[in-house]
């Protein structure tokens, strides 16, 4: 039977076996269901997963927004509601709501549900530079959403509003820092494949993009295209950080902040900007398409 009020949790994973039952212990008695969306971890996480209890589907990645929604395909049938939620994320034991006191609160036209995501680093609650609070549309009515398609900065739209709740979501990464930056490399690439597309009409992208995720998501969303992206890209990093670091007080958060802003901030923001300048001179000097030098510096096939 098909419950209004059922919680179904999807959750992408690949190689996450330090995360995976952290994450699925958290969600434990308050989802109805787990769902795996694999691409071809390494690692135990899909033995762990499916020794909690969870489903697990193995899907071929291409990008965030088209693996999220094979999962919310595979859900579609179920009924209430879906949960997003990173691996190295948890559901926060001391949230001020439960997910399902969020759901009963929920005014009839809303079919998305705001959360607080706060992000730790180094073992640390990061929680100035602009990054607390962070509102982000995790929970919606199923059937009633979906993910935009963009490489980098994706949102889930849904059809009607969308309120806040008491939820919290902690992004506590276990990984080393080697595994940070590594990590944000690939998401810098994406970035920058999401710029040039962008400016290239390479391949669709949601034209109301971000219109029904949470106002502060569009408002950093028009900031960072309609005026960071008009900044020059000498500047605009370093700028970008001083706005953080010095007039949002991210030196409060001390010396793993420090590391933080830094490296998430400044270094981060001055790669995605070398990346796009690097495609751009790698089409010109070899008369090549941007969307071949896109694949010949990043290995990213914007062609899928």
């Amino acid at each position: 039977m098909i419950s209004n009020n059922a919680i179904h949790a999807i959750i992408l994973t690949l190689d996450e076996e330090q995360h995976i039952s952290r994450c699925i212990e958290s969600l434990m008695g308050k989802c109805s269901t787990i769902t795996i969306i694999d691409c071809g971890s390494r690692d135990a996480t899909v033995a762990i997963a499916r020794r909690y209890g969870a489903e697990v589907f193995v899907n071929p990645w291409v990008n965030y927004a088209s693996q999220m929604n094979f999962g919310v395909d595979r859900l579609v049938s179920r009924g209430g509601w879906l949960l997003r939620i990173d691996a190295d994320e948890v559901l926060d034991p001391d949230s001020r709501e439960t997910l399902h006191e969020a759901i009963a609160n929920a005014d009839g036209d809303v079919d998305g549900l705001l959360v607080q995501r706060r992000i730790y680093f180094m073992g640390r609650r990061i929680r100035y530079g602009a990054i607390e609070p962070s509102w982000q549309l995790r929970l919606w009515r199923n059937g009633a959403g979906r993910c935009e398609q963009r490489w980098m900065d994706e949102h889930i739209q849904v059809a009607g509003s969308v309120a806040k709740t008491g939820v919290v979501l902690s992004d506590i990464n276990l990984n080393s820092l080697t595994w940070w930056t590594a990590k944000h490399n690939g998401y810098a690439s994406r970035e920058a494949v999401d710029i040039l597309n962008l400016r290239h009409n390479l391949r669709p992208v949601d034209v109301n993009a971000g219109k029904y995720a949470s106002l502060q998501a569009r408002r950093r969303r028009f900031l960072k295209e309609k005026i960071y992206g008009n900044i020059s890209p000498g500047a605009r990093a370093l700028l970008y950080f001083i706005y953080r670091y010095i007039v949002y007080f991210g030196f409060l958060d001390g010396r793993e902040g420090f590391y933080f802003h830094i490296l998430q901030g400044l270094w981060y923001r001055i790669l995605v900007d070398a990346k796009v300048s690097e495609i751009n001179t790698y089409s010109q000097s070899h008369g090549m398409p941007i969307a071949d030098s896109i694949k010949a510096r990043t290995g990213i096939d914007i062609g899928r």
